[in-house]
């Protein structure tokens, strides 16, 4: 969709800034709701930087910290414990580190996560299986040479509904690379569980789409893939990804007139800085089918409801400035969302015992 059939779909559905992007603070059209609707628990505290979660088969969670250890929540208390310490081989520097984390669809021994490290010419990012059995011993590099730097790492690794493994990698502070298709920067790549490009990427690469600045959101919704992007001072993104489409950057961000872009659904000016994506089929029977991120520098949970032609058609923001920087929702147990604190990572103001994982759950 360009630019002015996306102008026109967001005029009527009422959600258009004064600049032709989405807006969140001060619009009309996106509200800020204070309805009992839900209650919020708090699972666990004092992490660091949480960011990757997965749900283990029984239900406990197993989450990164930025500086490189593993944490085990078990599921019916706050108990958590250290299972793994990579803290030697991750390079927590900026906003890299132990980042992304999943779990192989059809062997929940395996683990992979994204790392980056001092690589012989400097930073670099990989992508690393582990067995859980084995306290997250490392079976296998399956990815290396992504571009690094202290800024704009990508970093959300996440299994596909047919079990191909999406990694979203940032442009490492040179947006040209986005751009060059034969870069793994700027890019969502899709490779096999083994690390191989993916037999039907649009490249014969690892690359399934690109001209992305620093996306850190994958969800599914009936096959579609959705992704959260950060903009520079401006338009922050969700997008619909297909394979070989072309996302703008650093030529342009939000929507535009020219036909070599892909446009966003949605963007929004100034930032949010949206930390990671999730589709909703929990009990909050108004939130079913919605799509929910965490947002850094807007301090509150974002829903958007998108309906079946993939235009946005309603707007809220939960949590506005409670808990200060929130990144990584998802679904966990029993279908309830989720979503960690970020106030650890240099740019927020922790409260006692942050960070924190919080449960939403119904009234």
């Amino acid at each position: 969709m360009k630019r002015r059939a996306y102008l026109r779909s967001l005029a009527a559905a009422g959600t258009v800034g004064a600049a032709g992007c989405l807006r969140t603070a001060g619009s009309q059209q996106t509200t800020t709701s204070e309805e009992p609707r839900f209650r919020i628990e708090t699972v666990t505290m004092e992490l660091e930087v949480p960011w990757g979660v997965g749900v283990a088969p029984d239900g406990d969670l197993l989450v990164t910290e930025r500086p490189g250890r593993i944490q085990r929540v078990a599921r019916e208390s706050d108990r958590k414990e250290q299972v793994a310490d990579l803290t030697d081989a991750v390079a927590a520097r900026g906003e890299g580190g132990l980042l992304g984390f999943a779990l192989h669809p059809d062997d929940p021994d395996l683990a992979y996560t994204y790392q980056t490290y001092d690589g012989e010419d400097g930073l670099a990012n990989r992508v690393v299986r582990h067995r859980v059995s084995e306290d997250f011993a490392r079976e296998s590099v399956v990815l290396d040479g992504i571009p690094a730097s202290t800024v704009h790492d990508g970093g959300r690794i996440a299994f596909g509904p047919e079990g191909s493994l999406f990694v979203t990698t940032g442009d490492a502070g040179r947006g040209s690379r986005a751009q060059d298709r034969d870069s793994l920067a700027g890019k969502v790549l899709r490779l096999t569980p083994d690390g191989e490009p993916h037999p039907d990427n649009p490249f014969g690469n690892a690359a399934f789409t690109y001209g992305h600045r620093n996306p850190q959101g994958l969800a599914w919704r009936e096959g579609t893939l959705y992704a959260t992007e950060h903009g520079p001072s401006s338009g922050d993104e969700i997008n619909v990804l297909r394979a070989g489409n072309n996302y703008g950057w650093p030529d342009v961000t939000g929507p535009s007139d020219g036909d070599r872009f892909t446009d966003p659904i949605a963007a929004y000016t100034p930032t949010i800085a949206p930390g990671s994506a999730a589709f909703y089929e929990g009990p909050v029977e108004d939130w079913r089918g919605d799509f929910f991120f965490g947002t850094l520098a807007g301090t509150h949970l974002h829903r958007v409801r998108i309906d079946d032609r993939n235009e946005v058609v309603e707007q809220e923001r939960l949590l506005d400035g409670k808990y200060g920087r929130l990144r990584t929702v998802f679904t966990g147990p029993d279908d309830h969302l989720y979503v960690t604190t970020s106030n650890r990572d240099g740019r927020g103001t922790p409260a006692p015992q942050d960070d924190r994982i919080l449960r939403i759950q119904p009234v």
